[in-house]
């Protein structure tokens, strides 16, 4: 298992076992040296669990990024009830290390499998990560995004961003 995939994973069944928040090593990788946005998704039997995360940087690094957003996907999404000690052995990670973000000119310039999405109106912003399965054209990732946003899906004159990931299973 990837380190930054056990560090949620560690995370999560520490914090749902003793209600303790972990804290990272000393010595890390260089991937949990930087600061980024993180998302850190839990399946269950390949089906959504939880999934919170920051658009950009929140925390001094991305490992604390992870162990925070980590422990709210486990506790704090509204979609699901708080994962339970008995579901730890069946959960599925999965952490999404989010590169910056840049505003594209014109639609073309997306792809949803290459890229997530930002939306943005005013200060509604919504965010959808890239190569989710179900999700096949720029035009259906902008209509979840600007749903999960609040955005009329119908509204054109929106900013939009698009941004790569490093995904670690």
């Amino acid at each position: 298992m990837h380190p930054v995939v056990k560090l949620a994973k560690n995370a999560v069944e520490e914090f749902v076992t003793t209600g303790k928040k972990i804290t990272p090593s000393e010595d890390l990788i260089p991937e949990l040296k930087d600061k980024a946005g993180v998302f850190v998704s839990l399946k269950k039997q390949g089906q959504l669990r939880g999934c919170i995360g920051t658009f950009s940087p929140t925390t001094q690094n991305v490992a604390c990024e992870i162990i925070t957003n980590a422990l709210c996907s486990a506790s704090k999404d509204p979609r699901f009830e708080p994962v339970r000690t008995d579901e730890l052995s069946t959960l599925e990670y999965s952490v999404d290390i989010l590169a910056p973000a840049e505003l594209i000119k014109d639609k073309s310039e997306l792809d949803p499998v290459n890229y997530g999405v930002i939306v943005v109106d005013g200060n509604k912003r919504g965010l959808l990560l890239p190569d989710l399965e179900g999700v096949d054209t720029v035009d259906e990732q902008l209509r979840i995004a600007k749903m999960k946003a609040g955005i009329s899906t119908s509204k054109v004159n929106i900013d939009i961003y698009k941004f790569k990931v490093k995904r670690y299973r």
